[in-house]
């Protein structure tokens, strides 16, 4: 009989293995390793994310009870301490950099221009609690990391990410991100900085953002609207001279601001560097902000970083490092099956044969009985 792997091995395979084989070298992951390999502790934090194993007990009960075909993935079920170990010790940037290494592969057969790229800004808190979670202490009482994203909507997939305690700003986090020179940027008011935006400006990228309330449009010249439009007005003018009024604003160029009616009746004012698009264009670019908020829903709710098996800062970098690579690596799945049911539906029918010996395509097939032995047979025919 043709053997045939698991779903979690088939998963695996798409893994850069010799890229993160490299990152373990550069980073030293493994010096002094006995039990647990970096590999190995890859492997378990993605049998984690795909079973949707939430606790260290959990985990290992589940890998030990599936031990004889994960022996053919290269895991192991890990004891709990070693695990809580690995995780608290073990350097991130080895998974955080095997998530970039993904990114780039999936984007090397990509040409597109980036006055066509957009990239939607935002960030989502994440709740900690217990010993361990110090670091990221936000008062007496409540301790929370946040997770910043930069979002590729037209591939919907994550281009970036950092983790900081909850108490960092947005915008602190921002001026630390890569900017793709020439992409257009989205975000709100989490992030309302003139300066940060004068440097968006000055790389060429195109901005549409949130627009305060008691922010002034000075010298503002009203501009017509197009047919159909759905905005209320269009104006250009410019910023203040200064921001919170003791910042010189670096930002002087030519603005614009355009007031849209959401479906819930709340008026926004919205920014943005273009004066050439149409105002139909700058609002229908602000509504796809809504397409982070879905990823940040799914990333919590299916995929379940709200709960963590380590609650120190390198413990949490760790998962939610991992927990985009099984993002990246489910997307790859739903191409190669040709799913054309969703995500979510995916990730429920590889968390229910996760460990079942099926090809990537037939997941939604019934799984052959396993055939009968001689005694068996003789149970079920018994001779006359």
């Amino acid at each position: 009989m043709r053997h045939r792997n698991s779903v979690f091995h088939d998963v695996l395979k798409q893994l850069p293995w010799a890229a993160f084989d490299k990152l373990v070298d550069e980073r030293r992951a493994d010096e002094g390793t006995r039990s647990l390999t970096s590999r190995q502790h890859l492997t378990a934090l993605l049998f984690a994310q795909l079973s949707g194993a939430c606790l260290l007990r959990e985990i290992e009960a589940a890998m030990t009870s599936h031990q004889g075909r994960l022996y053919h993935c290269g895991a192991v079920a890990p004891k709990r301490s070693t695990f809580a170990d690995a995780n608290r010790n073990r350097d991130f940037r080895v998974f955080s950099g095997l998530f970039e290494a993904m990114l780039a592969s999936a984007n090397r057969g990509l040409r597109r221009k980036m006055a066509h790229a957009v990239r939607l800004i935002d960030s989502t808190g994440l709740r900690l609690a217990g010993i361990g979670a110090e670091w990221a202490r936000f008062s007496t009482s409540v301790f929370g990391a946040k997770a910043h994203v930069i979002y590729d909507p037209d591939q919907a997939r994550p281009v970036y990410h950092a983790v900081t305690a909850a108490n960092v700003n947005d915008i602190t986090a921002a001026k630390e991100m890569p900017i793709e020179p020439g992409a257009t940027y989205v975000f709100d008011l989490g992030y309302y900085d003139f300066a940060w935006w004068a440097k968006l400006d000055r790389l060429g990228c195109r901005l549409a953002a949130r627009f305060k309330i008691n922010t002034p449009l000075n010298e503002p010249r009203d501009m017509p609207l197009e047919p159909g439009s759905t905005a209320l007005s269009d104006r250009i003018g410019f910023l203040p001279a200064r921001q919170a009024m003791n910042r010189k604003n670096p930002m002087s160029e030519t603005v614009r601001e355009i007031v849209v009616k959401t479906e819930t009746g709340e008026i926004l004012r919205l920014l943005s560097n273009d004066l050439d698009a149409s105002a139909q264009e700058i609002a229908d670019l602000y509504k796809r902000r809504w397409r982070i908020e879905l990823f940040f829903r799914l990333m919590k709710q299916t995929l379940r970083i709200t709960k963590f098996v380590g609650r120190s800062e390198n413990a949490v970098r760790i998962q939610i490092a991992v927990a985009l690579i099984a993002f990246l690596l489910l997307r790859a799945l739903q191409q190669v099956s040709k799913d054309a049911s969703g995500f979510l539906e995916l990730v429920r029918l590889v968390r229910a044969n996760l460990m079942r010996r099926k090809g990537p395509t037939s997941l939604r097939n019934p799984a052959p009985p396993p055939p009968l032995d001689s005694r068996q047979l003789q149970l079920s025919f018994p001779s006359s």
